[in-house]
């Protein structure tokens, strides 16, 4: 009776990785669900719902991509930290409700650094100092030198002094010792108006949406925020060159809540690390304007993840930027 009941009795250890294989070997059996806190119609929404549809292929289950826009990134974030962590639920992730909105916010329903698990890098674009043609300035060290000899003269379009764009000019005139006037917009559609029409001088847009302007001639690129210089810029500097170690790209990531299982996560690794490295979806994407090395690994896109929220706070700090 003893040896039965010795043999009945399964060690804990061994029904967890039971557990595990079993999840392996059935995930995903379900539809899948990418959160956004982005609105639809955006970059963001649109390289979604590209993966997604190219990873739902792979995976042989449905991937929908829904959209929780509002509250500066909160509302999103804080539904895809509250998911279940059972592998059926992603986060779909830009930089500011990771790296940046822990800094210009007071407080926040969420922890993104204790609440979600990297999964997998997926693109990332540069952003484009630009100016109206009316600027003499070619590149950024000139725009530095005139905004020196006459500080109230040239101004900025920005999506307001604790969004992106604002925080960079904060920067930018920290670093260069200049103060170029910043002029907020809500809707940046009328700073691009603006900017185009000369009633502001400068303004900083993703690749993407400036490379029409640049090719039309309307506006003149001055330098790019990636560490890197660019594919189909080549000759557009980056602020690297000018204040070395400057590297603020957009970038998206894929993340899950914690919790969720280590062999869904190294699959979904594996699935979107295949689906990015396709030379069709390359160039696809290098079309669209967003680039990638891959998915990496999970372990890399925290340490990534890390580097960039040490980045943002140093940015923070210097520019005096205090939390709301």
């Amino acid at each position: 009776m003893t040896m039965l009941l010795r043999c009945l009795v399964v060690p804990p250890l061994l029904l967890v990785a039971a557990a595990t294989t079993a999840t392996a070997q059935t995930w995903p059996d379900r539809p899948i669900k990418f959160i956004s806190s982005q609105a639809a119609g955006n970059a963001t929404d649109t390289l979604a719902r590209l993966t997604a549809d190219l990873l739902s292929q792979r995976l042989g289950q449905p991937i929908v991509v829904e959209n929780r826009p509002g509250g500066g990134n909160v509302i999103g974030t804080q539904a895809a930290s509250r998911s279940a962590p059972d592998g059926y639920t992603f986060f779909f992730a830009t930089a500011a409700p990771l790296v940046s909105d822990p800094y210009t916010f007071k407080s926040l329903p969420y922890d993104p650094m204790k609440d979600f698990v990297p999964v997998a890098r997926v693109a990332e674009i540069s952003f484009a100092i630009m100016a109206h043609p009316s600027v003499p300035a070619k590149n950024l060290p000139e725009l530095m030198a005139l905004a020196k000899a006459e500080p109230s003269r040239y101004s900025f379009a920005t999506d307001g002094q604790r969004r992106f764009s604002g925080m960079i000019v904060a920067w930018l005139n920290k670093l260069a010792g200049t103060n170029i006037l910043q002029v907020p917009y809500k809707v940046q559609t009328q700073g691009i108006q603006d900017t185009l029409a000369g009633r502001v001088h400068l303004i900083i847009l993703g690749v993407p949406n400036a490379r029409p302007h640049i090719a039309s001639g309307a506006l003149r690129p001055l330098a790019v925020t990636s560490l890197k210089r660019i594919e189909g810029l080549e000759t557009v500097p980056t602020v690297a060159e000018t204040f070395p170690g400057f590297d603020f790209p957009g970038w998206w990531l894929l993340a899950a809540p914690t919790g969720t299982p280590a062999d869904v996560i190294a699959r979904m690794n594996r699935e979107m690390d295949a689906v990015l490295k396709d030379e069709a979806v390359l160039k696809r994407l290098r079309g669209m304007g967003f680039s990638t090395s891959g998915a990496t690994t999970p372990q890399h896109t925290r340490d990534y993840v890390n580097s960039q929220h040490a980045a943002w706070g140093t940015l923070v700090k210097e520019i005096g930027l205090k939390p709301e």
